[in-house]
């Protein structure tokens, strides 16, 4: 449990959440300094991406303490309801990674597309940014799967 919840912290403040950041500044430094139709094409996805990495870094970097906490206690109280109840947040969790891949193999397609089969220099912005994305989710996304499954794993032998 803590190795998979100390994982996802700190891939939460040390890699999404400064990322996200990195994200904003690129992104309103090419909105404002950068008057090219590319600039702001790759502006876009940088300002929209550095909004929800940012948050989710966040959000899952500082509520991972307390999730910790809270299930520790529920440990002592009734450990076979709290292995339950985690077992069952686990499962949606586990059931979502080929949806969060999908996602990612499609915004990386839709960033390629553009880019390759687009002339607007808008566009083409918006296909490489998206493609970096893309990559950045699955590079993400593939890190937290693999700590996933180690820690489902180990619920199910305590259940």
């Amino acid at each position: 449990m803590q190795i998979y919840f100390q994982g996802e912290k700190l891939e939460a403040l040390v890699f999404i959440l400064p990322a996200g950041l990195i994200s904003l500044v690129v992104g309103a430094w090419l909105m404002t300094d950068s008057p090219t139709s590319f600039a702001r094409g790759v502006a876009i996805p940088f300002l929209l991406m550095g909004l929800l990495m940012t948050t989710v870094g966040a959000v899952v970097g500082y509520r991972s303490p307390a999730q910790v906490q809270a299930l520790e206690q529920s440990l002592k109280t009734n450990p076979h309801a709290a292995v339950t109840e985690e077992l069952t947040r686990m499962s949606k969790v586990n059931k979502a990674w080929p949806v969060y891949l999908a996602i990612w193999g499609l915004l990386g397609v839709a960033g390629l597309a553009l880019r390759f089969l687009t002339s607007a220099d808008l566009l083409q912005g918006i296909g490489i940014a998206l493609v970096l994305f893309a990559g950045v989710g699955l590079l993400v996304d593939g890190f937290a799967e693999r700590r996933t499954h180690p820690y489902t794993s180990a619920l199910h032998a305590l259940g």
